[in-house]
């Protein structure tokens, strides 16, 4: 890991967190923010580590995981530029309660807890701008909780899939940013069982892969799948 301190403000008027912000809290924020490079799958905080400060992706991704007994990984969501990570159990003053690790070189920037809770004091619409953001972060971990307990791999994957289109803002095409040992993980199953289910959408013309390229075919399948109105057969 380096750190640098130079670059902070304008690299955070890009950041939706931050959005709306006039120059004086920007340069507040500026000032307490350290810029921090991560290498290919050096780790950024592990599991039972204090929460002393929370992470904004700049540039890369940032895995967050768990690991199992037998060190089997479970990956719980991955972050990517403007995503903010860790800021839960900071403000709740717990510990980090999974491990967080650079997909690729990646660079994020570090608010430290005191410095920023100090500024929110000082002006509290940082705290406005962070409740929105968390309250779509709860909506998706309510779902993922709700896909990973309640429905097949076949949905989850169908589920992801939708889920992509709308934030990459596509009606079709999908690139995937990780492997798919990787998004095997985030589904809950392993490779073969995603391998599997792939090739059965393929097969049913409800998908075109190629690679790490996806494309829908048939939109109205997907979602009746994802739905669980519709199974694989």
């Amino acid at each position: 890991m380096k750190e640098y301190r130079h670059d902070a403000l304008k690299r955070m008027k890009t950041i939706p967190l931050f959005k709306g912000l006039p120059e004086t809290q920007l340069h507040d924020l500026s000032r307490i923010t350290v810029l921090r490079t991560f290498g290919r799958g050096e780790t950024i905080f592990a599991e039972g580590d204090g929460a002393d400060g929370f992470y904004i992706v700049l540039t890369g991704r940032v895995k967050i995981f768990k690991l199992s007994s037998e060190g089997k990984e479970q990956i719980l969501h991955i972050f990517t530029s403007g995503e903010p990570f860790g800021e839960v159990p900071m403000f709740l003053g717990e510990r980090f309660p999974a491990y967080a690790a650079a997909l690729e070189e990646s660079l994020v920037l570090y608010i430290p807890k005191t410095a920023f809770i100090n500024l929110i004091h000082k002006d509290p619409s940082l705290a406005m701008n962070m409740l929105a953001l968390l309250s779509i972060r709860l909506k998706h971990f309510t779902r993922l909780v709700e896909d990973l307990s309640l429905k097949e791999v076949p949905q989850r994957l169908a589920a992801y899939l939708l889920y992509l289109t709308k934030i990459k803002n596509k009606t079709e095409d999908i690139e995937l940013d990780i492997s798919k040992g990787q998004l095997a993980s985030l589904l809950g199953t392993i490779p073969e069982t995603l391998s599997r289910i792939l090739n059965k959408m393929v097969a049913q013309k409800l998908i075109e892969v190629r690679g790490r390229k996806i494309r829908i075919v048939h939109t109205e399948a997907i979602e009746l799948l994802a739905s669980g109105i519709k199974t694989l057969t």
